[in-house]
């Protein structure tokens, strides 16, 4: 049977298939195509994206023939008339770059073409299709039988939307969540503890108490899946890597005697937990946490997926909090005072957070100020110091207030050149202030030493001093001249 009796012939078998059917005729477009190859284009793909009206005048040369009770119905259209009248309401938007890669098949020599799209019916409703064409057998050399298929897929793709939706809203929740959250695999503590139980071990506490090897080596065996955008904050982390790659400095001694409780409980079979634990961010400094663990539904079998949600607790002592602010920093500028700075520098000395760059700073013409404008003029002058510092300075670096008009800012793990790069930020910061402050201009000498192998951070912290007073000396110089 020929195509045309196919369509046409008694029982119209194409009339009464169940899917939306097109038979169409691409003879002007086969023209068209050899047309510009004798015009020497080689890329069709280029030409229609640079030139969309050629990919309209492509559209323009397919003619419909004829198409099925299905195409109709699917559509919304009153008749095939009604439908080709309104073939651009149909074709449109979403479907242009697959109508392009169809096209570009059958430039490329293929007969046969398949897309994944979108149409409209003539109501405005979005249909998603699976597209397949074909050109007949016998009409490779004019392309005047072509015939198309379209499955509607609507309701599929809808679904799949449904889910990606879905599966992004998860995944915000747990990337931006204000807490800190990890997906873990303790797959292996759990064979490890079930090895236990086969040799016979009842009382795990008391295991424990005698190989507390064990809580070590379930905690090298946690397999960390994922953590959240939180998580890299709180432990001062700059991406996953480097917090993956660092967690020993996170899970420190101090967190074996929490993690043995949580294996107790999870010996017991209690699946969920909450304590409060203590971890340390990648500088050292100490995280006072509430932990929340669960083996999340689906895996109790095997606990291959476990979550575990950390709340900073440390805002609820706020009143502690408080009082140390003030005790270690300085009012007026709202930088750390001298106090803290002394103990910063002690404390880096016992850490060896090495190196260490310091930055000595000292006000120009503080003194000249309160005299000639006031001690209010002169404050507001000490104050911008402390914007520029809050900005150039981030953590876990330290700016601080250490006399009246001298500052200094400590840099762990900062070598010279970074360092530096700090002080041209603090020098930018500079003039940035000073043009919106254009009354009075901010003027500042600084001195910058690295702490070098077996040097005491004091001797760092005067070589620094040194260099600022050269510089502020220097500085005068000039102005007399």
């Amino acid at each position: 049977m020929g195509i045309d009796e196919f369509v046409k012939g008694d029982g119209n078998i194409f009339d009464l298939v169940p899917m939306s059917l097109w038979l169409e005729d691409y003879t002007a477009l086969r023209e068209q195509f050899q047309a510009w190859r004798a015009e020497g284009v080689t890329n069709l793909r280029t030409l229609l994206l640079v030139d969309p009206d050629k990919l309209r005048l492509c559209s323009g040369l397919i003619r419909v023939l004829s198409v099925n009770r299905k195409t109709l119905s699917l559509y919304e259209a009153d008749s095939v008339d009604h439908l080709v009248a309104n073939l651009a309401r149909v074709l449109r938007d979403d479907m242009l770059d697959a109508h392009i890669d169809e096209l570009c098949k059958l430039w490329e020599g293929e007969t046969e073409f398949y897309s994944n799209t979108v149409n409209y019916t003539l109501g405005g409703k979005r249909l998603d299709i699976q597209l397949r064409g074909i050109i007949l057998p016998g009409h490779e050399q004019t392309w005047d039988r072509v015939l198309l298929a379209i499955e509607d897929v609507t309701l599929l793709e809808g679904a799949r939307r449904q889910t990606a939706k879905q599966q992004q809203y998860a995944s915000a929740l747990f990337e931006h969540s204000p807490v800190s959250l990890w997906v873990e695999d303790f797959s292996r503590i759990k064979q490890l503890m079930d090895d236990l139980r086969l040799r016979g071990i009842v009382d795990f506490r008391v295991f424990t108490d005698v190989h507390p090897e064990f809580v070590r080596q379930c905690m090298s065996e946690i397999r960390v899946l994922d953590v959240n955008k939180e998580t890299l904050t709180l432990f001062l982390a700059p991406d996953k890597p480097t917090l993956l790659q660092n967690l020993p400095r996170v899970f420190q001694t101090d967190m074996e005697t929490h993690f043995r409780e949580q294996l107790i409980d999870l010996w017991n079979g209690i699946l969920f937990q909450r304590r409060e634990v203590l971890n340390h961010a990648l500088d050292g400094t100490e995280r006072y946490l509430l932990l929340q663990l669960s083996i999340l539904p689906g895996h109790e079998a095997d606990w291959s997926q476990v979550q575990v949600a950390l709340t900073d607790i440390t805002a609820r002592k706020k009143a502690e909090a408080y009082l140390e602010y003030l005790g270690k920093h300085d009012v007026l500028t709202k930088l750390f005072n001298r106090a803290f700075y002394v103990d910063e520098l002690n404390r880096l000395e016992r850490n060896q957070h090495l190196p260490v760059s310091i930055i000595a700073i000292d006000l120009n013409g503080l003194k000249t100020v309160n005299d000639q404008w006031g001690h209010a003029t002169g404050d507001s002058l000490l104050r911008r110091v402390g914007e520029v510092l809050h900005e150039a300075v981030k953590a876990p670096g330290h700016g601080a207030r250490i006399g009246g008009d001298e500052f200094a800012i400590v840099l762990p793990y900062v070598d010279q050149q970074g360092a530096a790069t700090v002080v041209g930020d603090i020098e930018r910061l500079v003039e940035i202030n000073n043009q919106y402050y254009s009354t009075l201009a901010l003027s500042l000498s600084i001195g910058v030493a690295t702490s070098q192998d077996g040097e005491k951070l004091e001797s760092v912290a005067k070589r620094a001093d040194l260099l600022m007073y050269e510089n502020k000396h220097k500085r005068r110089i000039s102005s007399c001249r």
